[in-house]
């Protein structure tokens, strides 16, 4: 999985693994329908309260799952930070929390971006 910002995108590119296992595609949001854009330090923590998740469930390890009502996507792992956004214009798509090593980097760009 890598998650890649361009001029005038997010990608959240997952392996054909991932996909399959997760019951979901690879996401690709324009910047102009990206908002609330932080890092989550502990992403496994705020997966925990949101109900019921179709996917990949490792409870305290790694998840790539969305919630049963579709609005919300996690890929997260233990021990990763995330890269947390909103997304407007792709019902019934709301929010992504993804998991990489370069979340903050990743969050600055984003910043940058939507400033534009």
């Amino acid at each position: 999985m890598r998650v890649r910002v361009t001029d005038d995108s997010v990608e959240v590119l997952l392996s054909p693994w991932q996909r399959a296992l997760g019951l979901m595609k690879s996401i690709r949001v324009p910047i102009a329908d990206v908002s609330d854009v932080r890092v989550v330090d502990d992403p496994l923590g705020e997966v925990g309260g949101t109900g019921l998740k179709a996917g990949l469930r490792l409870p305290g390890l790694y998840y790539i799952a969305r919630t049963i009502r579709l609005d919300r996507v996690f890929i997260v792992r233990r021990g990763v930070p995330a890269l947390s956004f909103a997304v407007s214009n792709h019902e019934p798509l709301r929010s992504v929390l993804v998991s990489t090593a370069d979340a903050h980097e990743l969050a600055q760009r984003l910043a940058g971006a939507s400033q534009r």
